[in-house]
């Protein structure tokens, strides 16, 4: 059965606010998602009965939307373009990711994280086929390479994340293209 249009608005309403709240500092509280949301805390319940459950849904979608746009990005763009706007993407996913991961304990992130590498692998390897096609991106690396090359987003500490990240993007990304 489909969800109700008013539903679905509530249910994508309160994953939004879950995103805005997620990078601030402190625990991620459901009646400040509610708040933030302006629904109910009943309203935000029905959808979510646990903060894991809502940070599963925010994850997913987060990870959803990666994916999509690394076909969305090729359409409109050259190949080394596009893998360089997604990285963009990636890095703000990123700085949502570090709230995921202190909201939740290590069991539950594990089991959260464990479908990260084949939906992103897919999209990456999108990106680098045509790329490959284009002659603009090497042919030795796969996505499974660029996965762990772009681990790095994950330790670059807040006070320096606007300086180094840009920089280490690009020096991956330089290290991606021919010569």
């Amino acid at each position: 059965m489909a969800e109700r249009s008013d539903a679905a608005r509530n249910r994508a309403l309160i994953i939004e606010a879950a995103r805005e709240l997620i990078t601030e500092p402190g625990e991620l509280k459901l009646s400040a998602v509610a708040k933030r949301a302006g629904l109910g805390q009943g309203t935000l319940y029905r959808h979510f009965a646990t903060r894991e459950e809502l940070v599963r849904a925010l994850y997913d979608r987060e990870i959803d939307e990666l994916v999509a746009l690394a076909d969305r990005l090729l359409g409109e763009h050259s190949p080394d373009e596009a893998l360089r706007r997604w990285f963009t993407h990636l890095a703000a996913y990123a700085r949502v990711k570090f709230g995921v991961i202190a909201a939740v304990e290590a069991s539950v992130w594990h089991d959260i994280g464990a479908q990260t590498p084949g939906k992103l692998g897919e999209a990456l390897t999108a990106l680098l086929t045509a790329g490959r096609a284009d002659g603009v991106l090497r042919d030795d690396v796969d996505s499974r390479d660029v996965i762990l090359l772009s681990w790095f987003l994950a330790h670059v500490e807040e006070e320096e994340w606007a300086e180094r990240t840009p920089r280490l993007l690009a020096v991956l990304l330089d290290g991606l293209t021919t010569r």
